[in-house]
């Protein structure tokens, strides 16, 4: 399989999906004021490697379909899936092969999706990026990481915001979104004992994550 590298110049698409891959960092607000302080890194081309890709065109719109292993290396975030598929307006010679990209209208990864952004982690089953609604929208087993800090967001569907620093997990009958935080120390009393008796030594005890659920919106 030829591997196929194309410069699309995604420069709409990396400033509406890059943005809210971010967004789980809001979840723990110490990394929501420390990431606030931190200069954002220079612009860079949007780069999709796959190992196959093709174009259709319609007077619209162009969607650009990428299958094999599919690396997208932008401003500040990696992507990897196994199948990419890109939709852009279109505007000048309708009957040309490639018109003039105007916008973006949607980012759908599939299988296997991995975002990777700072020490932030998310990881599903299908992504999909609206540019022009400002938001990311992860379903099949998503999972969020904040990989330096240890807390771990779970749920049937997240949708991430740009801009907002807002996230709205959902969950449905059988699953409940849940949020997963590091371990804290014992914050309970010490039991009393009698005058004179020495405190027995207590056995260490691994420190447990701390598992929260989070009820589902209201409806």
């Amino acid at each position: 399989m030829i591997s196929c590298r194309a410069l699309l110049g995604l420069g709409i698409l990396v400033g509406g999906a890059r943005a809210p891959a971010a967004e789980p960092a809001a979840f723990p607000p110490t990394s929501a004021l420390r990431n606030s302080a931190t200069p954002m890194p220079p612009p860079i081309p949007t780069v999709i490697e796959s190992g196959s890709a093709d174009m259709v065109s319609t007077e619209k719109e162009t969607t650009f379909t990428f299958r094999g292993g599919v690396t997208v290396t932008a401003t500040n975030m990696t992507l990897t899936c196994d199948e990419l598929v890109v939709v852009a307006w279109r505007t000048g010679d309708p009957a040309a092969t490639l018109g003039k990209q105007e916008n973006f209208k949607s980012l759908i990864a599939r299988g296997h999706v991995r975002i990777l952004q700072n020490d932030r982690e998310a990881t599903c089953g299908h992504a999909a990026v609206y540019p022009g609604e400002d938001k990311v929208e992860l379903t099949e087993n998503p999972v969020v990481r904040g990989l330096k800090e240890g807390w771990v967001q779970t749920g049937p569907k997240m949708t991430l915001f740009r801009g907002e620093r807002r996230a709205v997990i959902e969950g449905n009958a059988t699953e409940r979104p849940r949020l997963t935080l590091p371990a804290m120390k014992d914050l309970g009393y010490d039991k009393e004992f009698p005058t004179g008796a020495s405190k027995p030594a207590s056995a260490p005890t691994p420190d447990s994550p701390i598992t929260l659920p989070i009820p589902p919106p209201p409806k």
